[in-house]
């Protein structure tokens, strides 16, 4: 008997596994989920990276998380002692759990963690978790976003008063990646860059490493980790001293005119000449009539057509309270940049001063500019004040806003999950760290792990006792992981949401399984990589059923939410429903999307500098204090930090700590794996195969001198602690630099491939050799990305 052919269908969508969102065909064979393949149609379906083409294997990996478990062993037991437990008992242990600690401690007694939206599947759910976490009342979310996200964003808002916008890659005539390497996590934007090279825009990388697109760049800067704040003041005083800036852009929207004062550092403002002058208005000097000229920013202008603000020279200002001496902002921007010389910055930098001012002139000739900022320029201990130094130099190009830039794309309108539901002004002000620092990512309520790893051990400020997780494995992804481990044993409850029985999710009490991206439907609104990307809406399949009894993080979201008595907020438990309100405001129904299973397109009209449009005879302006891009920040000096990006030098390196450096001499950084999500995927063969083990990179020169061969397990020993990995050469690196890789700990049998302790010296969590003891005063970034160490062969 001849047998039929398979039954194919090809099911469209989008890959979920990182923040790319690349447009897909799902393959099933026979009902069989076989292959995820680009889906060219698509805006970001141009390619597949290898962690989407292995979503079959994560789909029916053997290792995957099936049912509710619950703890009934004591946490310091070796066996937990699982039990498996109905859906409705784990959600009312839960319920009843956190319930009782917020009835006794408050809301703000239980955290909640989330694995990254922008690098895992979590970008289904985040905002349903953080609907979630509102409607209960808790102003601590945990989810690692001053180790990703929050110094990019910051930078911008602090400079433009807004996000950093979309890179305009099909226009541009030259892209700055600055510690960003979109080929590793961000794939739609790396095609969107490769597409711009092949049309002739520049180049210019700034990394450690020659990974990814700095192969083909024009310039690549293989900068010391953490001199980055060092290396744009240098790239800014060669862009000033040789006029390479757009001078009119700086004068005209800039606040870089304003007077500041020498006295007290503030703004002069129209109250300092005249007691019947108001304290809102600014002063800048007039080049023309040599007078104090008001500038108003409610309505973005001077107070005299034709003037002509001066951006240079110092002025005595006669105040009702006696002579002050005066300088334009810009000029004291100018005056921080002109002590970073390319030979100075060379000296710190060690990149050649030749490269920087080839660099500021290629900025200049190749305009307009796009940038991008990641990971590589977050994870310091100086990484906001580096990322406004980063944003100033953009700033100098005059190409925000403008064709080929960095653009302000116009979206579909939605219901915000989130926003909608603020929390309470004085629970907001309890969020943890929000005190230490004001600016940072708390007055998002988005906490560092070091500062809930405190509330729990040491009741400060006061004690969290509680976390439910989404899938944030913290042991592997954040820096002090013994202290990690020793506050997740701490607390009273502890439930934990996942694919994998992670190393994080065993200290849980209870654990529930989660359906992978391709066993449920997800909805995206705007795929954020380009004009005609960020129009396109589309609501992803579920491509096959998920294993025993694991449901999505959304799922589990409304579920809890109505044995919180919360159903109110989460329309009874009907997901449905909630993606119906999420809808609303576009004017797109569910039917639509799925009819249209490749998505829809809603039209949307870019506009260019918005900045500069009027309405009712007013000016839109930019949306910070001064309705300008802000040179000279008095939001940052109003909490105590440098209103100018000045540059500090990293707290553990080797200029910082020399005699630490003596038995340390190597700078240590990471790199994320373009084969896997962060901690996830390494059970995946695939994927385990192209890097069968931990590694760690070094110049070939650094590896004779230890007796080092490719291959070689080695010890990286840092002064906090170490592990473990085989040695790879790297003639790109510095000799002095090495490069590690953090998120080992799975193992995956089906190629015999080991897996490591992830509180051992003997494993290969990277995490366990970094210190929490230093951390960005603005932010609380850890040094993951510039350490010392030292490195030996394992006999």
């Amino acid at each position: 008997m001849i047998a039929s052919p398979p039954t194919t269908d090809r099911i469209q969508g989008y890959c979920a596994m990182c923040w790319s969102h690349c447009g897909s065909i799902a393959v099933k064979e026979d009902g069989r989920f076989v292959a995820l393949e680009p889906d060219p149609s698509h805006p970001t379906g141009q390619a597949l990276c290898a962690k989407g083409r292995a979503a079959p294997e994560l789909v029916y990996n053997a290792n995957r998380l099936l049912y509710p478990l619950k703890r009934t062993h004591p946490k310091g037991d070796p066996d937990p002692g699982w039990q498996r437990i109905s859906w409705d008992e784990a959600l009312d242990l839960t319920a009843t759990a956190i319930r009782r600690l917020a009835s006794e401690s408050g809301p703000e007694s239980v955290a909640f963690s989330v694995t990254s939206p922008a690098a895992t599947a979590m970008s289904d759910s985040f905002a349903w978790v953080r609907r979630l976490m509102r409607t209960f009342g808790t102003p601590n979310m945990c989810f690692g976003v001053e180790l990703c996200g929050f110094h990019r964003q910051f930078a911008s808002r602090v400079t433009f008063g807004t996000g950093l916008p979309t890179q305009d890659f099909e226009q541009t005539g030259c892209m700055l990646l600055w510690g960003a390497n979109p080929s590793t996590g961000y794939l739609s934007q790396a095609t969107g860059a490769v597409a711009a090279r092949a049309r002739g825009a520049r180049l210019v990388v700034v990394d450690p490493r020659r990974a990814g697109l700095a192969a083909k760049a024009d310039l690549w800067l293989r900068v010391r980790p953490g001199t980055d704040g060092a290396l744009a003041l240098g790239i800014a005083n060669c862009m000033i001293e040789r006029a390479w800036y757009d001078h009119g852009f700086i004068r005209d929207w800039s606040n870089g005119p304003l007077l500041v004062r020498s006295d007290n550092g503030r703004l002069l403002t129209e109250r300092d000449l005249s007691a019947e002058g108001s304290p809102q208005r600014y002063v800048a000097w007039d080049a023309v009539t040599q007078r104090p000229l008001v500038y108003d920013p409610v309505r973005v202008r001077y107070e005299r057509d034709g003037a002509d603000p001066a951006l240079f020279g110092a002025y005595r200002i006669v105040t009702p309270a006696g002579e002050v001496v005066c300088q334009p902002a810009f000029d004291l921007y100018r005056a921080l940049c002109q002590r970073y010389t390319s030979e100075t910055v060379e000296a710190i930098t060690w990149v050649p001063a030749a490269m920087i001012e080839q660099t500021a002139r290629l900025l200049w000739e190749s305009r307009p500019v796009t940038y991008a900022v990641w990971t590589g320029l977050e994870q310091h201990t100086n990484a906001a004040q580096s990322s406004r130094a980063v944003a100033m130099v953009y700033a100098l190009t005059g190409s925000y806003d403008a064709p080929g830039g960095n653009v302000l794309l116009p979206q579909v309108p939605t219901a915000d999950i989130a926003g909608e539901i603020p929390l309470a002004p004085e629970q907001r002000a309890r969020a943890l760290g929000i005190d230490e620092r004001p600016l940072g990512p708390a007055g998002d309520e988005m906490v560092t792990s070091d500062d809930l790893y405190r509330a729990i051990l040491e009741q400060r400020p006061y004690a969290v006792k509680g976390l439910v997780g989404f899938g944030a494995n913290l042991l592997l992804g954040h820096a002090d992981a013994r202290r990690g481990r020793e506050a997740l044993a701490a607390l009273d409850f502890f439930v934990h949401a996942d694919l994998f029985m992670t190393p994080t999710a065993e200290l849980a009490d209870v654990v529930l399984p989660v359906a992978s991206a391709f066993e449920r439907e997800g909805l995206m609104v705007g795929f954020l990589v380009s004009a005609e990307a960020q129009s396109h809406v589309q609501l992803r399949p579920q491509v096959v059923e998920p294993p025993g009894e694991a449901r999505s993080d959304t799922r589990i979201v409304f579920d809890l939410a109505s044995k919180l008595g919360l159903g109110a907020h989460f329309w009874g438990g009907d997901v449905e429903a909630g993606y119906r309100h999420q809808l609303g405001p576009s004017g797109i129904t569910l039917e639509a999307l799925r009819e249209h299973a490749g998505g829809v397109r809603v039209p949307l009209e870019p506009r260019y500098r918005k900045y500069a449009e009027q309405k009712d005879g007013s000016v839109a302006g930019f949306p910070t204090p001064t309705r300008k891009v802000e040179i000279y920040a008095e939001t940052l000096l109003e909490h105590g930090y440098p209103p100018l990006p000045e540059y500090l030098e990293p707290a553990v390196s080797p200029v910082s700590q020399p005699s630490l450096a003596e038995r340390y001499p190597l700078v240590l950084t990471c790199a994320k794996l373009p084969q896997f999500c962060h901690s996830q995927h390494r059970a995946l063969p695939s994927l385990r195969r192209r890097v069968p083990d931990p590694e760690i990179d070094m110049h070939p020169s650094t590896a004779a001198e230890r007796g080092i061969r490719p291959g070689d397990w080695v010890t990286v020993e840092t002064p906090d602690g170490s592990m473990r990995a085989r040695a790879r050469l790297n003639e790109s690196l510095h000799p002095s630099v090495a490069s590690g890789q953090h998120g080992w700990w799975q193992a995956c049998p089906e190629i015999g491939a080991e897996g490591y302790d992830a509180l051992s010296p003997e494993g290969a969590n990277y995490n366990l050799a970094i210190s929490d003891a230093a951390v960005d005063p603005i932010s609380g970034t850890s040094p993951l990305r510039s350490y010392l160490c030292q490195i030996t062969r394992v006999d």
